[in-house]
């Protein structure tokens, strides 16, 4: 697993329109099932008219949770081409909502699939895409003498620091990318032996 993902930064809108069938379509930044359940509920008492409210998520720097869901619509005729948008994108921390006002005519499966997947590609385009670091917290205690080997090592590791406490004995709470966490705590390490 890499350490950085690809995720975006605020809400997209995007719509599209077949056969007087109107298709609106938002994508949202969210970091929990939680989130995206809550939005998802928004969305259906916003839009309480519309005949489907069909989503999809993707969750985690590694992809490995997802949801779709149809609403009433055929089988994955809805929540799989949402879905294959966001992968297409390589996209984590996404949910997309569609929302759908029936015209009176049916779009057949094929038209259904390409409604629902432009709504999402065009909610995408209108996302700000950026890049997120997956990061390790790395909690470090020492004595008040080391105040400044610690903060050297900091700095040259281009650490974050979440927290710290200066008392007798110190504490540190630091966050870095996944692939530079071990090199920080053996060099941290090593300064108790300065």
């Amino acid at each position: 697993m890499t350490d950085s993902y690809t995720t975006i930064n605020n809400i997209g809108e995007g719509f599209y329109a077949e056969k007087r069938s109107k298709f609106l379509a938002f994508a949202y930044h969210v970091e929990t099932a939680e989130n995206a359940k809550n939005l998802i509920q928004e969305c259906r008492k916003k839009y309480y008219d519309a005949r489907h409210c069909c989503w999809a998520y993707v969750l985690g720097p590694a992809r490995d949770i997802f949801r779709v869901n149809d609403d009433g619509e055929p089988s994955s005729t809805a929540g799989r081409p949402i879905l294959g948008q966001i992968n297409s994108n390589n996209l984590t921390d996404i949910l997309i909502c569609v929302v759908r006002y029936y015209g009176g005519v049916n779009l057949g499966t094929s038209g259904l699939i390409v409604a629902y997947r432009t709504a999402a590609a065009n909610a995408i385009e209108h996302c700000e895409i950026v890049e997120r670091l997956v990061e390790d917290k790395i909690t470090f205690d020492f004595s008040y003498p080391m105040i400044n080997g610690v903060m050297r090592v900091v700095k040259e590791m281009d650490a974050r620091i979440i927290s710290q406490k200066f008392e007798a004995t110190c504490q540190i709470v630091l966050a870095i990318r996944k692939s530079l966490a071990e090199q920080l705590r053996t060099k941290l390490n090593h300064l108790n032996f300065e």
